[in-house]
């Protein structure tokens, strides 16, 4: 691998914060963002690239080639939580096994983020309408996940399988219904809208990234003790497992014909963990789970791997295959 892409990935503002955040908890410094302000950051970048998506996505039409994208998408968020399930009962019960896949087949808003300034930075043209599949791969994975749990703890009598609770928490859950409320936004003001809102959707996105991406290096370097609870097992699941997905996804994108800055979206979007929607879900819904195990796996292992040799790994391999 091109050591120079790891290198140019890293001297990004945002990826530069989050290790300036890592060591502020390292060096035991008391810096740190007022709690009310996170949450207005990741409201903000939902928001922010759910409707630049929305108005890329009229902008790009729906052809075969975006749908056969979303499919592609809506494909491996069902089912990378089924097989990955599987791995993880080797070693865990049900109720995490089933929390930790469905965060591992969902998605991570801001590594897509990163992803996209990454190919920004070196020049590589992306379309929009990937945002749509970042919309749609978030609550399947939260569906599939919740059905897993239900029918397998069904069957030994420990739980009951209501159907309303799991299709709310999946589309109602706030960050899901936000970013599918700003696609529909965008989609419907389209370039007037984006003209209106650009000096908040666009001019601010890196720097509101860059303070987001801090605080999740201070999180991040807090849940590193956690991952002792996880053990080896899980540590090594955290870091192979989004490479298999990525290639899985590389494998698709070729197939189907997607750009290399698309294909490299594609692959971040597999590979990515969610650190937000998915573990409020599974606090609500399954309870009998262990927090420390999904959230530190996704945020403390796979987030930092992903922004620092992940990216540009899969970058790698696309330059290879699409050459």
């Amino acid at each position: 691998m091109d050591v120079s892409l790891v290198v140019s990935n890293i001297l990004n503002p945002p990826v530069l914060a989050f290790f300036l955040g890592m060591l502020a908890v390292f060096l035991k410094s008391d810096l740190e963002i007022p709690p009310p302000l996170p949450k207005l950051f990741s409201l903000y970048l939902l928001f922010a690239i759910g409707f630049k998506g929305g108005v890329e996505l009229v902008k790009s039409g729906v052809s075969q080639e975006v749908i056969l994208t979303l499919v592609a998408a809506m494909f491996m968020a069902c089912i990378v939580p089924v097989y990955t399930f599987f791995i993880l009962r080797v070693k865990l019960d049900d109720y995490n096994a089933a929390a930790i896949a469905s965060t591992y087949g969902s998605i991570s808003a801001v590594t897509f983020i990163t992803a996209s300034s990454f190919l920004t930075q070196l020049g590589i043209a992306f379309d929009g309408y990937m945002v749509a599949a970042l919309a749609l791969m978030e609550s399947p994975a939260i569906i599939v996940g919740l059905i897993l749990v239900n029918v397998f703890t069904a069957e030994q009598g420990k739980r009951e399988f209501v159907w309303s609770e799991v299709l709310r928490e999946a589309f109602l859950n706030g960050s899901v219904f936000l970013l599918i409320g700003s696609l529909i936004m965008g989609i419907l003001t389209g370039e007037h809208g984006w003209t209106v809102l650009k000096p908040f959707t666009q001019d601010m996105f890196y720097g509101v990234l860059t303070f987001f991406l801090l605080d999740m290096g201070l999180l991040a370097a807090k849940r590193i003790k956690d991952l002792q609870k996880a053990g080896v097992f899980l540590i090594l699941f955290a870091i192979l497992i989004p490479i298999l997905n990525a290639g899985i996804a590389l494998a698709i994108a070729k197939i189907i014909g997607m750009s290399q800055g698309d294909a490299l979206l594609f692959a971040v979007l597999c590979a990515s963990a969610s650190y937000i929607a998915v573990p409020a879900a599974m606090r609500l819904t399954v309870p009998e789970a262990n927090p420390s195990l999904y959230i530190s796996t996704a945020l403390a292992v796979t987030f930092p791997f992903n922004i620092i040799v992940g990216i540009p790994l899969y970058l790698y391999g696309i330059n290879i295959f699409w050459t």
